[in-house]
């Protein structure tokens, strides 16, 4: 089972929130702009275009399916 971890999350969101209030369209219907609250709403409903790659300590690298590690990492920990 993937699952994201606290720091991808964290990354995750915060590189998003950045794409978008530099001008980068988004994905959800808001009443406000604010970035960072796009870009939690945009993971809550797992429209982040983004692609996570991970490297194993034996040099090997994974790409995570995003959508399925971030619908693991909400069913454990519930919120962002």
């Amino acid at each position: 089972m993937e699952i994201l971890t606290r720091y991808e999350v964290a990354r995750i969101i915060s590189a998003r929130a950045m794409q978008i209030s530099l001008g980068a369209p988004y994905f959800v219907k808001v009443q406000e702009f604010n970035a960072s609250k796009i870009a939690k709403e945009e993971f809550k409903k797992k429209l982040i275009p983004m692609t996570v790659r991970r490297t194993l300590p034996n040099g090997e690298q994974i790409v995570v399916d995003i959508k399925k590690a971030i619908d693991n990492y909400l069913s454990v920990w519930g919120e962002i």
